[in-house]
């Protein structure tokens, strides 16, 4: 049993919808595998079902003058920032499958979440940074202080779709995100906790890169889903098997 795992690089969001789209379709049909996209977004705001236009702290015109998209999508959660420096993550797997802890017919979605978030918790266990989950709060935490003015601030929002069991959408982890960014919105609509990055959590000594973030990341996702991580040189590739040079 494997995942499909294709590095995407930095794609725009729009074009993003449209792999996940492809992937989604070939999924389903059961043409391909499940399958992990890792890539990165440039500066975009995404609302999800959940969302209120609110937490969209800058107004469309400043915005549009520092073309920052705004999209309106499907995927579960509130308001989130995607762009630079930030890893983000669509599976598309079919709950149906085998998948460790599954109790009936197909992994619930909440499960699925629980363990999106233990892979990602994983991840930053890598460089040293320790996280947590919050009770109804989806995502990746930090730890508080002692101190309860020392609040826990998010590393990782997640939010995702399912139709027809085949999941889409999914994780937005901080590595080197320029974090004065989310200052145009109200992360996930939480007023009271703040963001943060790998980068500025990570331990005294350890280098912080897009790359060793995306290595361990799908280390962690296969370690969690139980399956092997099946790397695709592209996504023609992925599509078409047998298209790809011997």
């Amino acid at each position: 049993m494997f995942i499909h795992l294709l590095h995407l690089g930095r794609v725009g969001y729009v074009e993003g919808l449209e792999i996940q789209a492809r992937v989604i379709g070939a999924r389903k049909l059961g043409a391909i595998g499940d399958t992990l996209l890792l890539l990165e977004h440039p500066a975009v705001i995404t609302l999800g079902r959940n969302s209120s236009r609110a937490n969209v702290l800058a107004s469309d015109e400043w915005l549009s003058a520092r073309n920052v998209e705004v999209h309106e999508i499907n995927r579960g959660g509130d308001v989130t920032y995607h762009g630079p420096g930030q890893l983000v993550g669509y599976p598309i797997f079919d709950l149906r499958g085998e998948w460790p802890g599954k109790r009936g017919p197909h992994l619930g979605p909440v499960d699925f979440v629980r363990m999106m978030e233990e892979a990602l918790i994983r991840t930053c266990a890598d460089f040293g940074v320790m996280a947590k989950r919050i009770p109804k709060c989806t995502g990746v935490w930090t730890f508080g202080g002692e101190n309860e003015a020392i609040r826990e601030k998010k590393l990782a929002a997640i939010g995702v779709h399912v139709s027809q069991g085949v999941t889409s959408h999914g994780f937005a982890l901080n590595v080197t995100t320029d974090l004065r960014e989310f200052a145009w919105i109200v992360p996930c609509g939480i007023t009271d906790r703040g963001v943060t990055s790998l980068e500025l959590e990570a331990v005294a000594g350890v280098e912080v890169t897009m790359e060793a973030a995306m290595h361990s990341a799908a280390r962690s996702f296969g370690r969690v889903f139980s399956r092997q991580m099946l790397w695709c040189e592209s996504l023609e590739q992925l599509l078409d098997p047998a298209a790809s040079p011997k």
